[in-house]
């Protein structure tokens, strides 16, 4: 039976802004109340996801958020009408407001966790929606995250869902911005890494002493856990705090994997030859030949990487076997990056070649390729049981272009954000999106 690693992106939201909330991330942080595009950032992602279905990759859509998020300024005390919750939180708390209406949800490599069947001890797809509690703004997101994703992996024979773990610094939990899987084909078992910044409860491991460290090795371990992981196929690693220090907020801006192979930065993990050699016997006993590439610092500094996002990219495996490197274009315009990139793909190694697209609205608010999806790899039975309005078409992809310039604000500053106006042209969008990926009543606007 043939496997795939479909990969479902996030549809960038109407109230995507530079609201700069992310403390840890650089290009977040830098960019902070300039107005952004809503409507050219929603177009980029979906060009990418076009242009990935027209090279023969399985690609889907993950729906945004309902924003702003009314419910939760509720909760912090602003009532009324949703416009004077809006006014109120506009004229009282503008930092709560900006929150909630952060359209941070389009970076769905931290929506979830996602360990394939071949996997599982009851042979299900198990999905645990990351309970992002390191920042307020995305720690708002799991209730409806999970919602989306059971509408999308409905079929209980075949999709297995946990809420997301206790929302307390003891589990932070990132999603799979922490997480890859190695293997030699996607429907055989594998080997599942799990990347931490730090121990809640074991001191023996050192912690980063600028910026946070958000993924916790207890909320990696618990999620192993729920998803019925055995020992052997599951290996877990720390990152250096002086990477997380230099803006390296997760593993996925240091280090990508694909396949059973491993494209690292030299300076991404502690104790790395350990972890290597336990990635390789492991992968071995699972029938596998991992194989990594180093980048040395010598080559590419981590402000380099961090900067142009060069490890934030898709690794994608060809039907030849060779690989194919996405990047955003941040990467072209490094020199550093891209001489390294040129000598990578001439040296006849497994990456043969590199493609760049221009992803500059969301790269500015801190994500780059591989932030903007969510890896799924599936069977094909367990492919025809996904809800099919969410697979990627011409048609959709015709449907969606034409929805996003129908809704969608070509500028956005943080006073804008104050606009009842947004809300309910947000929700509309969001109840037609609905109906166009067919996943029923998901937003709280719908549901209550």
């Amino acid at each position: 039976m043939k496997s795939y690693e479909v990969n479902f992106d996030g549809l960038v939201g109407p109230t995507h802004n530079y609201g700069g909330l992310s403390y840890g991330n650089v290009a977040s942080q830098s960019n902070s109340q300039q107005s952004s595009n809503p409507r050219e950032a929603a177009l980029q992602g979906l060009a990418k996801m076009k242009a990935l279905m027209d090279m023969g990759f399985q690609q889907g859509v993950l729906a945004p958020q309902e924003r702003p998020d009314v419910a939760a300024l509720r909760r912090l005390g602003f009532g009324g009408t949703d416009a004077q919750v809006i006014e109120r939180a506009a004229k009282e708390a503008m930092p709560l407001l900006v929150a909630s209406c952060s359209a941070s949800s389009m970076w769905v490599a931290n929506a979830a966790t996602v360990s394939p069947s071949a996997d599982t001890a009851d042979g299900r797809v198990h999905f645990t929606a990351a309970n992002l509690n390191c920042k307020y703004h995305r720690s708002i997101e799991h209730p409806t995250t999970s919602r989306v994703l059971g509408a999308m992996f409905a079929d209980q024979q075949h999709f297995a869902h946990h809420a997301a773990l206790p929302a307390v610094a003891q589990f932070g939990d990132e999603g799979a911005a922490n997480h890859t899987r190695f293997c030699r084909e996607y429907g055989e078992a594998g080997v599942e890494f799990f990347v931490f910044g730090r121990s809640a409860f074991d001191n023996r491991y050192p912690a980063p002493q600028k910026y946070p460290a958000r993924q916790t090795l207890e909320a990696s371990q618990a999620v192993a856990r729920l998803h019925g992981l055995r020992e052997d196929g599951v290996v877990y690693a720390q990152q250096n705090p002086n990477v997380i220090d230099q803006g390296v907020f997760h593993n996925d801006v240091i280090a990508v994997g694909n396949g059973e192979v491993l494209f690292y930065h030299e300076d991404a993990f502690l104790e790395t030859e350990q972890m290597l050699a336990e990635l390789q016997g492991k992968l071995a006993r699972a029938g596998g030949n991992f194989q990594s590439i180093c980048v040395p610092r010598s080559a590419v500094s981590v402000d380099d990487a961090v900067r142009s996002y060069l490890f934030n990219s898709q690794l994608l495996s060809r039907p030849d076997g060779s690989m194919l490197l996405i990047v955003p274009q941040e990467c072209q315009a490094n020199e550093r990056v891209w001489a390294y990139l040129q000598s990578l793909t001439s040296s006849g190694g497994l990456i043969r070649e590199v493609k760049v697209f221009d992803l500059k609205q969301s790269m500015q608010n801190g994500g780059g390729p591989a932030c903007l999806r969510l890896r799924v790899a599936l069977n094909e039975t367990e492919l025809a049981a996904v809800n099919p309005g969410v697979i990627m078409t011409a048609p959709l992809y015709g449907s969606l272009t034409a929805w996003v310039e129908k809704h969608y604000r070509d500028r956005l500053s943080e006073t804008d954000l104050a606009d009842p106006q947004l809300l309910l042209e947000c929700r509309t969008a969001l109840d037609e999106l609905t109906q166009i990926l067919k996943l029923g009543a998901v937003y709280p606007f719908q549901i209550n």
